[in-house]
């Protein structure tokens, strides 16, 4: 794909006998949301963790604007981890930094600006969430869940990356709450014109922040596609799980009395 930000060719991962990642292929466009569903233990995080090194594959190539990133090390790897930012499941906030700090905190440590100025940039980008001034004073533990997730949505934008990733943006959320969160995703991106990978369970979230959307399973890659096709995607796999039927080609390990 000539426009293609990134780009996976058959990436695989194993960690013992166990193979998580079998052969994953992909590509996301320039400036587009890919939300990548499966259930838990299909690869979603393995594959995210690979593109940013993380974890080392085994095989296969990543490649990030035309370059291959894979085995990058030292001031290369930070280079081009400075290109990312990452919104977290739960947040990951730290509790001993107050809410500016944590916004602030790649900013400070990363790329060395000075405390006054990263306050500042903080303080706007907590305002790109809805957040007032009065809230980067307070410490996580004071926030309700939806005000921590935006806070990490802060951080995941402070220093305008060109590529975000959203880790599971909307579990532990009430239903209105998670709206709010797809559509400040939403808000953030369109203004950043960042290059995203989300992964989730949630189809209602899959819908709303994605432009096209992946199916993970055991591994690989078995559909993907424009999000507005995915109910007619004509896969048993997708089919199933965007349903959520207990029958079908997807079969759950439960110990049967």
């Amino acid at each position: 794909m000539a426009d293609a930000h990134i780009v996976l060719e058959n990436l695989r991962k194993s960690f013992g006998p166990k193979q998580v990642l079998n052969g994953v292929t992909l590509s996301v466009p320039k400036g587009h949301s890919l939300v990548v569903i499966g259930g838990s233990g299909t690869g979603k995080s393995v594959m995210l963790k690979c593109i940013l090194g993380i974890l080392q594959p085994d095989s296969g190539t990543i490649r990030i604007a035309g370059e291959n990133v894979v085995g990058l090390k030292g001031k290369e790897r930070d280079q081009m981890l400075q290109r990312f930012g990452m919104l977290f499941q739960g947040a990951a906030l730290f509790d001993s930094l107050s809410v500016w700090e944590n916004v602030a905190f790649g900013l400070i440590q990363g790329r060395h600006m000075a405390r006054a100025r990263a306050k500042d940039i903080a303080i706007e980008k907590l305002g790109q969430v809805g957040l007032g001034p009065e809230v980067a004073k307070l410490y996580p533990a004071e926030l309700s869940g939806g005000m921590q997730k935006r806070v990490g949505l802060a951080r995941a934008i402070a220093a305008d990356p060109e590529i975000i990733f959203f880790d599971e943006p909307t579990t532990g959320l009430d239903p209105i709450m998670a709206d709010v969160i797809n559509n400040l995703i939403v808000d953030c991106v369109k203004r950043l014109g960042a290059t995203t990978i989300s992964i989730t369970h949630d189809m209602a979230s899959a819908r709303k922040i994605a432009d096209d959307i992946a199916m993970i399973h055991k591994g690989q890659i078995l559909w993907q596609g424009p999000a507005k096709t995915i109910d007619t995607s004509g896969n048993p796999y997708v089919e199933q799980f965007i349903h959520g039927r207990a029958e079908g080609p997807i079969q759950m390990d439960v110990l049967k009395p």
